[in-house]
């Protein structure tokens, strides 16, 4: 009971919670379970030893047998086969029976043997004529079996042979027929022989080769000719090999075939087709593969393996040679052939689309150019999914693929595919099953292809040699209409998906060479009512894919695949692609419809923008602020002034409280105000340009003006500044016949530093637009979209030069030869008197315009006049504003809003507008008869006198882009004197720019008070007034 000091008879606890009996049975088990399966394994060691050495024993046995019957063979039929004669392939000998039992195809005596075997086979056939005779014997029915039998295992063992051998048959693979002393040329002769398909055994035989993976065989041996050759482009035609393919081609399963089981990925079109430049090896197997039946064949087995057939294909040769690579050369090579043919089928066409997309989504993008036309193209148009590949594609590979797929290849495939679809098929009931099908399938070959090959020649081909724009929009016209979108694309994209990832691009692409005539007057390729049609639907498409269904979309994890070949094919990829194209299409729509109006410019808005979107459009990653960048169009132009305004005014409030301490003061003289405002703003720093400037005036007299400057005299002397700087007169811009302004190509004739002085006027311009401050400068459209970094199109060629564009129309619609009118790829320049000519090409002056490249001259020309000859100009000047403007925030507006947001509209000097906002002090009111006899007067001023008093009382002669709402302070009229007397009333009206504040003296009469506004308007006495 109590400690006794002795630790031994303390009792022992086990802290794990267990009994040492349980743990030792535990122990005990896991001991007898090693135990179990070391013994189980010993067993297993025993008796796969004993396996291993009794198949050792056998093969021992059997090599000793063959050896023996090998040394038996050559005394019976000679080493040589000398005593051999035709009775010897009977039924009744056991001369092949024995030599196929001991053969081995990496025995050198072997292959002798069946190298001078196959030579007597064929001089037997050749003397009697009959090899079924010569196998069978007299009655072929009674011996098929054996006969059948010992033919595909003596093939077989010729094709052995020649694949164990053919490193060091290398140089005879490719031979002819007549050399018939080398090795390898009797082997293939008999194999030609033996499958011949007249044949009663001929189906089984290349059954069976088909099953033994002979072809993988043929293939390597294939390819092993074809690297040693010296120049396998110039091979000569109907060598021995091209002849056993030739009579392995028509083995395809269909009758007359019988061939039954034929694993895919051992067949002819995975195996041979997959070769790289077939054809130029085996010239006469492209006619026969090229005949309808056997075309049709092949290219449906292809799509019957769908998307998995680029899994089915033997590994790649190398990884400039992949495997699906090669076969879509060699497809593409003779796919013209076949759809040339007059009874090609619309069920072949169905299948060669379908095949040529799954190779195609799998190849590396081909973007780069293979013409020297393409460089027309900017880089924005480039469409497709980039994803850059590290592996590149042999380059005379690629240039196959690429050339296959040509100007004929695509007419006579749109052309098939589009024979059967009518305009008015289906108004009522929507397109049937025949119209989706052509539709998916022209679409998903033309979305991939758009996504890897270059787009140049492509789209040019499309838009002006297929009638692929009108089919396409009647097709979706008649979806639309009766609400019945179908694809086989997948369950869960919407059917309209496809056709316009390829419809819009290609309109795209016309639209940007079409010209005015053909799209207004005559209304080509699609009616005025067709596009405002369009117009709707596309805004529909777009809203619902960027922003009703774009959450489901995004947070999509798994996406459906369109082709296994490629990552990026998956209807989310698609999806994505389209809002671009779409947008893209709208935005070029728009700008048609800014030249001439045709549709409502509300009909580009979304219906779902509110307040709620417009708030959340100002916040950076927000999916409206993304929508705001990718579309701005869908959003009202109000709504994006007032998020822009927005913008500025809260960098205006940054940079405002840091300028309280540095801010810059400038001392102008009036009669050099450009070269005192460049000399003094060039110094500042983008800090500084985004802070407070205030402007002190000098008259003619050197006398500083009166006047303190708390924004009114600053918005004075932009617009001063503006009018001077951008005066054609300096030199710097240019007029266009309506009176437009562009940088003048030959500045650097007139002013050394032009780079610098408009890098200053972009600058300029940026700080008034910055401060909100409105300048009469009618900018050039084709100049405006400079500022946004877009290329100028033909269609934008009248705005510069209207002779030009028509003598350029004239030529394109030219009916006699051009050739005659002596043109050239050159342009002359013509600035200040002196003349350059430019090469609108390399070597353009030895360059002849033809009927053929009259398209690529005209938009050369009209690239040269709206983006070659201003680049320079344009780019300095683009430099300067982008200090103070950001490019997302210009990108919100296109140049017809630019130019509004530039000067303003004349909407804005609304007089009623501005009484609704106006405030009033001194003792006036809205009812005072001073006022009532002010607006009278002001409402009847001419709009020139308009302009003039709100310059007068703001500083700026435009009112704000939104109306007199946003005036800021907003405009007041104060009384200028407490008593009416005589002193007072001689006076002038005065103004307080900075408070946008008119002074009125309370005059008793309407005449008194519009003879001395105007005199006061009119004065143009700076700040001295004040």
């Amino acid at each position: 009971m109590f400690f006794s000091g002795d630790p031994s008879t303390r009792k022992r606890v086990d802290l794990g919670g267990r009994s040492s009996k349980e743990r030792d049975r535990k122990n005990l088990l896991e001991q007898t379970r090693v135990e179990r399966n070391r013994r189980l394994w010993l067993r297993q060691q025993n008796s796969a030893a004993l396996k291993i050495q009794k198949c050792f024993r056998g093969r021992k046995v059997v090599r000793i047998e063959k050896s023996k019957l090998r040394e038996q063979f050559y005394k019976v039929y000679g080493k040589y086969c000398q005593n051999v004669d035709r009775n010897s392939f009977g039924p009744d000998s056991d001369f092949l029976c024995q030599f196929l039992y001991f053969f081995k195809a990496d025995n050198s005596d072997d292959f002798l043997v069946l190298v001078q075997i196959c030579r007597l086979l064929w001089w037997f056939v050749q003397d009697n004529g009959d090899v079924v005779k010569l196998f069978a014997g007299a009655n072929y029915s009674s011996t098929c079996a054996l006969a059948n039998y010992r033919v595909k295992q003596f093939t077989h063992a010729c094709i052995r042979a020649l694949h164990q051998n053919r490193n060091h048959l290398k140089d005879q693979l490719l031979l002819t027929p007549e050399e018939l002393n080398v090795s390898t040329i009797p082997l293939l002769e008999v194999l030609v022989l033996l499958i011949d398909p007249k044949l009663p055994w001929s189906c089984r035989t290349v059954e069976y080769l088909f099953q033994n993976n002979a072809l993988s065989l043929l293939r390597e041996i294939i390819l092993t000719g074809k690297d040693n050759a010296e120049n396998y482009f110039s091979i000569g035609k109907g060598s021995s090999l091209e002849r056993v393919l030739t009579a392995v081609i028509c083995h395809v399963g269909q009758k007359p075939c019988i061939c039954s089981n034929i694993n895919p990925r051992y067949c002819f079109a995975s195996q041979i087709i997959t070769i790289p430049f077939l054809w130029h090896l085996f010239p006469n197997l492209q006619q026969i593969f090229a005949a309808e039946d056997l075309s049709q064949c092949y290219i449906h087995q292809m799509a019957n393996f769908g998307q998995n057939l680029i899994n089915l294909l033997p590994k790649d040769i190398s990884n400039e040679f992949p495997s699906y690579a090669c076969m879509l050369g060699n497809m593409l090579e003779t796919a013209g052939i076949a759809l040339s043919h007059p009874d090609c089928s619309f069920d072949m066409a169905i299948d060669l689309a379908a095949v040529t997309k799954y190779l195609l989504a799998a190849l590396p993008s081909v973007k780069t150019s293979h013409s020297r036309e393409s460089s027309m193209i900017p880089e924005d148009d480039m469409t497709g999914d980039d994803e850059v590949m590290e592996i590149a594609l042999d380059r005379k590979l690629e240039q196959q693929i690429y050339i296959a797929i040509n100007t004929r290849f695509l007419l006579q495939l749109t052309n098939i595919l589009f024979k059967g679809i009518s305009s008015v098929n289906g108004l009522d009931y929507g397109p049937n099953d025949k119209d989706v099908i052509a539709v998916d399938a022209i679409c998903g070959f033309l979305y991939v292809t758009f996504n890897k090959m270059p787009l140049e020649r492509i789209m040019t081909v499309l838009a002006y040699r297929t009638e692929l724009v009108p089919t396409l929009w009647n097709f979706m016209k008649q979806c639309h209409e009766n609400q019945k979108w179908s694809s086989h694309l997948s369950n869960d994209a919407p059917g309209w998906l496809l056709p316009l990832a390829v419809f819009c691009p290609v309109y795209k692409h016309m639209l940007m060479i079409v010209d005015n005539e053909e799209f207004y007057e005559q209304e080509k390729p699609l009616s005025l009512k067709d596009i405002r049609n369009l117009i709707i639907i596309l805004r529909q498409v777009l809203w619902q894919l960027l922003w009703v269904n774009h959450t489901t979309s995004a947070n999509s994890v798994k996406s459906i695949p369109v082709s296994s070949a490629s990552k990026g094919q998956s209807v989310q990829a698609i999806q994505q692609r389209v809002s671009t194209v779409v947008s893209e299409l709208l935005s070029q729509l728009q700008d048609w419809n800014n030249r001439r109006q045709f549709t409502s410019p509300g009909n580009f808005h979304a219906d779902g923008v509110n307040d709620l979107f417009i708030s959340q459009a100002v916040i950076e990653n927000a999916r409206a602020n993304e929508i705001l960048k990718q579309a701005p169009f869908l959003i009202p132009f109000t709504s994006r002034v007032k998020i822009f305004s927005s913008q500025l005014a809260a960098v205006r409030q940054r940079h405002g409280s840091q300028a309280l301490f540095t801010r810059n003061r400038f001392r102008i003289k009036r009669d050099r105000i450009l070269e005192d405002a460049y000399n003094q703003m060039s110094q500042l720093s983008e800090e500084n340009l985004r802070g407070l400037i205030r402007v002190t005036f000098v008259n003619e007299f050197g006398v500083e003006e009166a006047g303190i400057d708390g924004g009114g005299i600053f918005k004075d002397f932009m617009e001063n500044i503006t009018r001077a700087a951008f005066d054609v007169q300096y030199g710097l811009f240019k007029e266009t016949a309506d009176h437009l302004l562009y940088p003048n190509p030959g500045s650097g004739m007139i002013h050394e530093q032009h780079f610098q002085f408009f890098h200053f006027l972009g600058t300029l311009l940026a700080k008034a637009m910055f401060e909100g401050i409105l300048v009469d400068i009618p900018f050039a459209t084709f100049f405006l979209s400079k500022l946004k970094q877009k290329h100028n199109y033909l269609n934008d060629l009248p705005s510069l030069d209207p002779e030009l564009y028509r003598h350029l129309i004239f030529l394109k619609h030219y009916k006699g030869d051009i050739s005659e009118l002596e043109l050239y790829f050159v342009i002359v320049n013509n600035e200040y008197g002196e003349q350059t000519e430019e090469e609108l090409l390399p070597g353009g002056r030895n360059l002849r315009v033809t009927n053929e490249n009259v398209i690529t001259f005209i938009h050369l020309v009209a690239n040269h006049r709206l983006n070659f000859q201003i680049r320079q100009q344009s780019s300095h000047f683009l430099r300067g504003f982008q200090q103070l403007i950001q490019k997302d925030w210009i990108d919100m507006f296109n140049e017809h809003e630019l130019q509004l947001l530039i000067s303003g509209s004349l909407d804005s000097l609304d007089v009623d507008d501005l009484r609704l906002h106006t405030n009033y002090a001194g003792g006036y009111q809205s009812e005072h008869y001073v006022i009532e006899m002010f607006w009278e007067v002001l409402k009847g001023f001419s709009l020139e006198n308009r302009k003039k008093f709100l310059k007068f009382v703001t500083g700026c002669s435009r009112g704000p882009l939104l109306g007199f709402r946003y005036l800021e302070p907003s405009f007041c009229i104060q009384r200028a004197s407490s008593n009416a007397s005589d002193e007072s009333l001689d006076r002038l009206p005065t103004s307080a720019t900075c408070m946008n504040l008119l002074k009125l003296p309370p005059y008793t009469s309407k005449e008194q008070l519009e003879t001395k506004l105007l005199y006061a308007i009119n004065a143009d006495a700076g700040f001295d007034l004040s």
